[in-house]
């Protein structure tokens, strides 16, 4: 059943990008505005640089947010990819990983919905971007085994779960 007019104006949500930017701005990320429905930015992380996307639908009072790491997949190779991506999925409790269809970039995915909501805390926001680069410098190392190691996806998700105590 879709909302009444009264129902649509009382859930109107603020954009969730305006905090999104002032989160960018104060990590000094670079970052561009592309309108009022979507924000790109640069994040560093350990093994790689992640790009942020965050789109914005006011009509459906929700965001979309994409974290993004520079490695290609060779055709070939996304099989066994497909496979480890299922496998850390499974380990993950907000968001998933995905890969893109047209050049092989896996990527973790989030959405919010805010309907009802006066709109997003700058502490869920921050807690959304925080759990992204995390989960991408994670599982980072499996990817990296399993496609340029030749290791079993399984094997990969095992080697990268390990945790480490101390310094060499």
């Amino acid at each position: 059943m879709p909302p009444t007019a009264y129902s649509a104006q009382r859930d109107a949500v603020a954009n969730p990008l305006d905090t999104v930017e002032q989160i960018v701005a104060s990590n000094d990320w670079s970052f561009d505005r592309r309108g009022e429905c979507e924000i790109a930015a640069k994040a560093p992380g350990q093994w790689s640089d992640y790009v942020l996307y965050f789109n914005w639908s006011a009509e459906m009072s929700a965001m979309h947010f994409t974290c993004a790491f520079d490695l290609k997949v060779p055709e070939r190779r996304r099989a066994i990819l497909y496979e480890l991506l299922a496998l850390a999925n499974e380990r993950l409790w907000v968001g998933y990983f995905g890969m893109d269809s047209d050049d092989g970039a896996p990527a973790f995915h989030h959405s919010v919905l805010l309907r009802g909501a006066a709109g997003a805390s700058s502490e869920s926001l921050e807690d959304m971007v925080d759990i992204a680069i995390t989960e991408c410098e994670r599982f980072f190392p499996a990817f990296q085994l399993t496609l340029w190691g030749g290791k079993p996806a399984a094997e990969s998700l095992a080697a990268a779960m390990l945790e480490c105590a101390g310094e060499a």
